[in-house]
């Protein structure tokens, strides 16, 4: 397995003070990567959100990926994902773009591609039921444009005739390609389409993540039609990294804290956060009676409402309901959730094999994450970094 980096740029409200805070977000995030390029991690991959505000800054992450592309020597810039539907990004720009930051960093572009999610269609007026088709032609097109002197299309979506798109790309006969997966759908549609899947590990349990590998794996081997001129077959997960000196000092630089929030977050963003907090208030009254809860209490049933995962998800229900839950309490719960992968050097390398056992080829650490400081996130970066020489291998595609 091999050890990336994930970014989100956020910036939580509370830390604004009285302005400026962007412009040293962005300056922190440039030292970071430069961090990670001399520590020998294997690609930064940038997400692409729109009006997330405090949740994700990464407006613009071809921009910021050009500007680590050129202050680094080998790191690989991951853009993880381009939102595909054409009213986000049309394909031919797709194309261009991905195109020339592959020249700017010799070689070291992947690319990844997305469907996004309600709100950011909402915000571009994307009827939601063109995404998947949109996404799927921006797989089929985008490869054809980097290798054909003369490229034409014609669907309802698109019309394009005897294009020839330049520059192409600096790596023949193209950078790798990815999906970003969070649905069975997802996976399958990778592995169709034989190019590498990007998944989330967060708040999964280490059976859940097994299963989209094993359903990815076997749509590569049965069904696979590839896109590209090749197939990158591998697999990356993201999830919530932080190392320090002792778990005391994790606790106390508000690692537990910082997850908590960026689920709130996400959960609010994505429109989700009823959904999960009405859930969270089932399985919280399901540990108290465990034996109430009419037809939703016998479905609830089958799942242990105090399994470190049930634990986790009533906790986090709490907090997103605006309760005052202690940092301990947060710490406690949280810390036993599998999926997480916070405390010192050994604590973070015996979790990190849990996920190298499962076949992930690469996981996406997020170190910058909610109310965390640059300086707490740079320490966890050296001493994960540290690591790198014990999860080297498979190389970036």
């Amino acid at each position: 397995m091999r050890l990336d980096v994930f970014s989100e740029m956020q910036y939580p409200k509370a830390l604004w003070g009285d302005g400026g805070h962007e412009q040293r977000l962005i300056q922190e995030t440039l030292e970071q990567a430069r961090l990670a390029d001399e520590l020998g991690y294997g690609v930064w991959w940038q997400v692409e959100h729109h009006g997330a505000v405090e949740f994700s800054y990464s407006s613009a992450p071809e921009l910021m990926l050009t500007a680590i592309a050129t202050s680094t020597k080998n790191l690989h810039v991951g853009h993880a994902s381009v939102l595909a539907p054409s009213r986000f990004n049309h394909p031919i720009r797709v194309a261009e773009r991905a195109a020339f930051l592959d020249h700017l960093s010799q070689g070291r572009c992947q690319l990844g591609l997305a469907r996004s999610t309600v709100p950011e269609w909402r915000t571009f007026n994307i009827p939601p039921d063109s995404t998947r088709g949109q996404l799927q032609q921006a797989f089929e097109m985008i490869p054809k444009m980097w290798t054909r002197e003369a490229f034409s299309w014609d669907s309802p979506d698109f019309q394009i005739k005897n294009l020839n798109v330049v520059p192409k790309p600096y790596r023949r006969p193209h950078p790798p390609l990815w999906q970003a997966c969070s649905s069975p759908a997802s996976f399958e549609q990778a592995g169709r389409n034989g190019v590498g899947a990007l998944g989330v590990t967060l708040w999964a349990s280490l059976e859940e993540v097994a299963e989209m590998i094993h359903l990815y794996r076997e749509a590569l081997r049965t069904r696979c039609e590839p896109v590209g001129e090749f197939v990158n077959d591998q697999v990356a997960f993201f999830t919530f990294v932080h190392c320090a000196d002792s778990e005391q000092e994790a606790m106390e630089n508000g690692a537990a804290r910082a997850a908590a929030w960026y689920t709130s977050g996400s959960f609010t963003f994505f429109e989700a956060k009823e959904q999960f907090v009405k859930t969270a208030a089932e399985l919280e009254a399901l540990a108290k009676d465990p034996a109430g809860g009419g037809l939703t209490g016998q479905y609830l049933r089958k799942k242990d409402p105090n399994a470190p995962q049930s634990r986790a998800q009533r906790l986090l229900g709490r907090v997103m309901s605006d309760e005052a839950v202690p940092d301990q309490e947060i710490w406690e719960v949280l810390s036993e959730q599998e999926s997480l992968i916070v405390g010192t050097k050994d604590q973070v390398r015996r979790r990190m094999k849990r996920y190298e056992a499962l076949g992930i080829d690469a996981l996406m650490s997020f170190h910058q994450v909610g109310a965390l400081r640059h300086e707490q996130v740079m320490k966890s970066l050296r001493l994960t970094g540290e690591l790198i020489p014990e999860f080297s291998a498979p190389r970036v595609p």
